[in-house]
């Protein structure tokens, strides 16, 4: 059994077939989808695929690329969007000076005060970080989740082993999705190698970063499987032993409080 730990499944790629998505993720041993949202409107609609789908469970956020506009009392409304039942995580949120959509400085007020909302209601993060990860860890190491037993995850994760030292020093878990499975990818499959056990995740970032030999196609949850099953390769178990890992991990990051 998987959990697939970062799916955007309300994206309008799936809305021709998205029943027969989630048929075929239950079927290839997906037991959970966590949905994280992008912006406001976003998380409504995320939270609307909670109550269709037994399976999904969602994370309320602003996207660092959804942050141009911040207003303070958007935390607020997250605030209460995260009392919905199936929330298990603030987010998707973090930074992203590679799209430079919005200000950093934006950014990273918007990333600061749902830092602080997440850690107010007890909740662990679902970290976005691309070409900021001096700020990212900056952040992080400041925020109040510090100390925290399971404060969150940086999704997907590509930066260098140092940020991922960094990152596991304060606790958090490493995301991994379809590009560790690329041919090219040694350096990030020799990062996912050395990460402890009890920190690493699966995800597939659907539609996004289709695992191979689907790559060049639309990603979807089921896919996690080939990200499950590179990974158990590199680090020498079994596929069976790492999926009873990983989601073992999912459920002690996600769901312990469910």
């Amino acid at each position: 059994m998987l959990i697939d730990t970062h799916c955007h499944l309300d994206f309008e790629r799936f809305d021709e077939d998205r029943d027969a998505v989630v048929q075929r993720a239950i079927a290839a041993g997906v037991r959970q989808i966590i949905v994280p949202a992008l912006d406001l409107g976003n998380c409504r609609t995320v939270l609307a695929l909670t109550e269709k789908y037994a399976g999904v469970f969602a994370a309320v956020g602003v996207h660092p690329n959804s942050s141009a506009g911040w207003q303070d009392s958007w935390i607020g409304v997250l605030r209460d969007l995260a009392q919905h039942p199936k929330v298990v995580a603030i987010g998707e949120i973090g930074l992203d000076y590679y799209w430079d959509k919005s200000p950093k400085e934006v950014q990273q007020r918007a990333l600061g005060l749902q830092l602080e909302l997440a850690a107010e209601l007890n909740l662990p993060v679902i970290i976005h970080n691309r070409e900021s990860d001096a700020d990212v860890v900056q952040m992080l190491a400041e925020a109040p989740l510090v100390g925290r037993e399971n404060p969150g995850v940086l999704h997907s994760f590509a930066a260098g082993w140092d940020t991922a030292v960094s990152a596991l020093n304060l606790g958090y878990y490493l995301g991994f999705t379809g590009p560790v499975t690329f041919k090219k990818a040694d350096e990030l499959r020799e990062i996912a190698r050395k990460v402890p056990d009890d920190r690493i995740l699966v995800e597939t970032d659907a539609p996004f970063l289709t695992p191979h030999p689907y790559r060049g196609k639309r990603n979807e949850p089921a896919y996690v499987a080939f990200v499950a099953e590179r990974l158990a390769e590199v680090r020498g178990v079994s596929t069976a032993v790492f999926a009873q890992q990983t989601t073992a991990n999912a459920q002690r990051l996600f769901f312990s409080n469910q």
